[in-house]
């Protein structure tokens, strides 16, 4: 982990999107950087994440990593975290070794509770926000705020792993899941995901963003 600074954090919410499923968990914490005007503060480098570096417009070689923004909201603060990479979803031990040191740098940020987004596969012809979460108490409050609760099986990858290990240690948090066919990036999802965490935060955002 490589602190850049040290932001002022006042009851700090972790936000987490990864590339995935219709890239919905990296498309929405983007969204979020760039409304919250988020300033980057912290990054992780594992040599569990894939063996390629890329490259920028200017030709400067750069290491995979996670990258960790704060930014001030009303009564709180985010950390938002995101990133181009997972570790192999065949590397198990991989996945529990990366989320392990995310909720150790998060949780000495003082936060103590978290949102994972990702993306799910379209049921049907109308596309739905979902939410999985630590507790009952905690997916009944989501689903009165517009979400339906996510009962089918599966979240693959750090977008679950990362809530669960979370539940583990003590710490509440919620999953939210954009429908998406997958096929390619879904910008429209990972809108409407954005979108969702606003509202349940007391925050709407327009279309027009």
């Amino acid at each position: 982990m490589r602190e850049l600074n040290k932001p002022i954090l006042e009851n700090p919410i972790f936000v987490q999107g990864l590339p995935g499923f219709g890239n919905v968990g990296r498309i929405a914490t983007h969204l979020l950087i760039k409304f919250c005007e988020a300033k980057l503060f912290a990054e992780l480098y594992s040599p569990t994440f894939p063996d390629y570096v890329s490259v920028s417009s200017k030709g400067i070689c750069n290491l995979p990593r996670y990258e960790f923004y704060s930014a001030p909201i009303e009564n709180n603060s985010f950390i938002i975290m995101t990133g181009e990479t997972q570790p192999s979803f065949e590397d198990v031990v991989a996945h529990y070794q990366v989320c392990g040191e995310i909720l150790e740098f998060i949780e000495k940020q003082g936060c103590n509770f978290i949102v994972t987004i990702g993306g799910v596969p379209l049921n049907g012809e109308k596309a739905q926000i979902y939410v999985a979460a630590t507790s009952p108490k905690l997916v009944a409050e989501f689903v009165e705020k517009g979400a339906e609760r996510y009962g089918k099986g599966k979240i693959v990858g750090g977008t679950g792993l990362t809530l669960a290990l979370a539940k583990e240690r003590g710490t509440d948090g919620i999953c939210i899941l954009g429908a998406t066919t997958g096929i390619k990036a879904d910008k429209g999802a990972g809108f409407s995901t954005f979108k969702f965490l606003m509202k349940a935060l007391g925050k709407e955002i327009k279309e027009g963003l």
